[in-house]
């Protein structure tokens, strides 16, 4: 494969660990420790992730447990779990905090699902944009012969094929999670 084609094929694996790590936000009526990625913590005045301040276990399928390392901090991850709107409710204990995530309703489980479609599409039109983007550069460089222009544009056309192939796999085992019961 040509350099711009390998260019090409690992700017679109990056965006697809993007889109994998955006699905595994969402919820799918079981207890996820990555439920917890991105939500910021006030800490000594600084905003940290809260995954750095604390351990996140599953002790139960619908129930996560979070011991924070000091137990000064407990209020305000708390405080931070109940402002990031996951729909859950953290409950206080004396030294960590009980999440338990309630079932989700069937209505809820076809939003979610829907989101998962709609994060699956951003995630194609991020490939597109990557597959224009080498195109376009192709064409500027004009010490390529046009055949092997094109074979290089085919290249990446099946760099295209296999990435959203992948994100179609991805997001069907996605719903199909999300939609069991």
């Amino acid at each position: 494969m040509d350099q711009y084609a390998v260019e090409a094929n690992t700017k679109m694996e990056k965006s697809i660990q993007s889109f994998q790590g955006a699905l595994s936000k969402l919820r799918s009526g079981r207890a996820n420790p990555a439920m917890l990625n991105g939500i910021q913590c006030e800490y000594y005045g600084d905003k940290m992730d809260i995954t750095s301040l604390c351990s996140i276990s599953m002790p139960e399928p619908r129930q996560l447990l979070v011991k924070p390392y000091s137990r000064d901090d407990l209020k305000t991850i708390a405080a931070a779990i109940a402002a990031a709107n996951l729909g859950v409710n953290p409950m206080t204990e004396s030294d960590c905090i009980r999440i338990v995530v309630p079932p989700l309703t069937t209505e809820i489980r076809q939003q979610i699902a829907k989101q998962a479609k709609a994060l699956s599409e951003d995630a194609k039109v991020s490939i597109r944009n990557i597959r224009r983007d080498y195109l376009d550069l192709l064409k500027e460089d004009d010490g390529m012969s046009d055949d092997y222009k094109d074979r290089v544009e085919e290249d990446i056309q099946k760099c295209v094929t296999e990435a959203n192939k992948k994100i179609d796999d991805i997001l069907a085992a996605k719903q199909k999670e999300i939609l069991t019961i």
